[in-house]
């Protein structure tokens, strides 16, 4: 399997936000995603809870990159200098937000996270959906059935009502 990777430095600035999508988009049409496939937006959503998550909770640079497989799947990546796990958080109907790790479990393939130097490296992975096969008769197809598990459903990421993401040790 061969893997492109392309990496961006995200500032501690929200404002760097909007420029890493704008970045992610650019790249993602370099690698032959266009801009008006699902998977586009799909993928800028992703980058963009990550990168803003962290950004806003750890208040240091960030890494982001994208690994583009030859299949069609794409890896995204953010690192930052806290070493605290994700804790997603459950947000309230009104709530503006606590809602990114939610919308990437909901959204991405896989995701999780693992240690990496002095902090973490939070990961999502879409696949490249193949084109949809011709309905075969007599056999049924349930729309919005998602392959792959993403961390409510035993990735090993933990799952805490009421909690926030954690700067935990910030080094920047």
């Amino acid at each position: 399997m061969q893997v492109l990777q392309v990496q961006l430095e995200v500032g501690p600035d929200p404002a760097e936000v909007g420029r890493a999508r704008r970045w992610a988009r650019s790249r993602l049409a370099g690698s032959g995603i266009g801009a008006d496939e699902p998977l586009a937006e799909t993928l800028v959503l992703l980058i963009s809870e990550l990168v803003t998550n962290a950004v806003v909770h750890t208040g240091c640079p960030a890494v982001l990159r994208m690994l583009f497989a030859a299949e069609g799947g794409v890896r995204v990546e953010v690192a930052d200098t806290s070493d605290r796990p994700p804790r997603p958080r459950y947000a309230e109907g009104e709530d503006t937000n606590g809602r990114g790790l939610e919308l990437v479990d909901g959204l991405a393939d896989r995701w999780g996270w693992e240690p990496e130097g002095v902090g973490k490296s939070i990961w999502c992975e879409v696949d490249r959906a193949p084109a949809a096969p011709l309905p075969v008769p007599g056999v049924a197809v349930t729309p919005g059935v998602r392959v792959g598990q993403g961390a409510s459903g035993g990735a090993g990421v933990p799952v805490v009502p009421g909690g926030s993401v954690s700067p935990g040790r910030v080094r920047c």
